[in-house]
């Protein structure tokens, strides 16, 4: 600051002795004048230029009159942007609020915050600033973008990890409360059907259908017999239903165990054991698991296998875990008729598989959700799938990349590295 201050008090005093002697110049003065403007513009110049942030000089109309070359990278510029309006390079901007702010004068700076997505998706910090300063009236401002993505990265990443703190210490109590009722209910629910088939099998051994055949006998004649044999019916209807009333039982149970143990495994992550293994291999194994399902759904499945892909380190198990996830979602999302698609390949720092499918696509506002605990797209889904895809994922030194578009279909690509990750180890102090 005091920096900026003296330098500006300089370039003031020396324009004011030129200004104030201008008329008493010869050519060879006005020379050295020009040469040194010339020198310091070139200076400024280089000096935004290997800035960081984007610098931006708008007039009183919002033209844009400079800009330097971080501010052509962040809004991916062209050359030819010069004097035109900065809605139409920066459309996020509201510009009538920051041309109210120039209008009323004095020196506040106005910050806001804003998120773009060309050239690519960022976070942007700006501050704006009036020109002249304390005086009124629009005489044009001056913009600074600061990229804010990395910052809002870590950010979101700590508060993922506060929430799967605070997750895991829910389960701690709740995992142990849910699970022994569980256990009880699925063995007395046993229970009562191997009672049930006892009971089924004493009706079936008495061929006068039981008490209602003993009614029959003492009561005698032929008029009672066909209540017995209708009495026999009612009761075979209702072991019918009792049946499945615990088949349905039984499956609701079944499901909330998976619940449970999904939960258990999305907070109590085990580590990679990691191998080198053929991620052809994996894919291969899990479509083989997967098949009987596919088939069932009428879904087509393609598959296009790089040839020659290296040996990357992986935990086979874990992997499989990953693209049985992400398979039964592509299915889940396709009707019958859809098309499955499953491709490997190879970049420059690892390996990649994506799995495709042909459904509806996830709609733009639920993309950023789409890997929270407990959110979930679908009418029956416990939210946690792609939440543990994405932690087996990052174990392994990985990514995940999204693409989705609404009526086409999305496409979920994993990369894995070539090679293990080295541990840092610290410098060993001078003996």
């Amino acid at each position: 600051m005091v920096l900026t201050s003296a330098v500006s008090a300089t370039k003031s005093s020396f324009l004011d002795k030129v200004l104030g002697r201008i008329e008493r110049l010869d050519t060879a003065g006005l020379q050295t004048v020009v040469q040194r403007l010339a020198r310091e513009r070139s200076f400024l110049e280089t000096l935004f230029n290997t800035i960081e942030d984007g610098v931006l000089v708008l007039d009183e109309a919002g033209r844009t009159l400079y800009f330097n070359s971080a501010a052509t990278r962040l809004l991916g510029l062209q050359p030819n942007v010069e004097g035109q309006p900065i809605d139409e390079i920066l459309p996020e901007l509201d510009w009538r609020r920051l041309a109210q702010a120039d209008s009323a004068g004095g020196s506040r700076v106005v910050r806001r915050e804003l998120e773009v997505q060309y050239p690519r998706h960022r976070f942007l910090r700006l501050y704006a600033a009036p020109l002249e300063g304390d005086s009124t009236g629009s005489s044009g401002l001056a913009l600074i973008l600061h990229d804010d993505t990395e910052n809002r990265q870590k950010t979101f990443a700590a508060i993922e990890s506060e929430r799967i703190q605070a997750l895991t210490l829910l389960a701690a109590s709740v995992a142990h409360e849910i699970g022994n009722p569980l256990n009880a209910l699925h063995i007395h629910l046993q229970l009562i059907e191997r009672e049930l088939k006892k009971l089924q099998s004493v009706l079936a051994a008495r061929p006068d259908g039981g008490v209602e055949g003993r009614r029959s006998k003492v009561e005698g004649g032929s008029r009672a017999r066909p209540q017995a044999i209708r009495m026999s019916d009612d009761t075979g209807t209702i072991t019918g239903r009792i049946e499945q009333y615990l088949a349905v039982s039984k499956g609701e149970i079944n499901r909330l165990d998976y619940i449970v143990t999904q939960f258990l495994q999305a907070i109590r992550p085990a580590p990679p054991q990691l191998q080198l293994a053929s991620l052809n291999d994996v894919a291969a194994r899990t479509l083989e698991l997967l098949r009987p399902e596919l088939e069932n759904r009428d879904l087509r499945v393609k598959t296009r296998w790089a040839r020659h892909l290296p040996l990357s380190p992986l935990d086979p198990a874990q992997l499989q875990q990953v693209l049985v996830n992400l398979t039964k979602n592509a299915m889940q999302a396709m009707t019958k008729g859809g098309e499955l698609t499953l491709q490997t390949g190879e970049g420059a720092d690892g390996v990649w598989i994506s799995v495709a499918d042909t459904g509806g696509g996830i709609p733009q506002e639920q993309i950023n959700r789409i890997f929270e605990p407990f959110y979930t797209t679908k009418k029956s889904g416990s939210g946690l799938g792609l939440m543990i895809v994405q932690r087996i994922v990052r174990a392994h030194g990985g990514r995940i990349e999204l693409e989705s578009r609404a009526g086409r279909g999305t496409t979920f690509r994993v990369w894995l590295p070539l090679h293990e990750p080295k541990p840092r180890l610290l410098n060993a102090p001078p003996t």
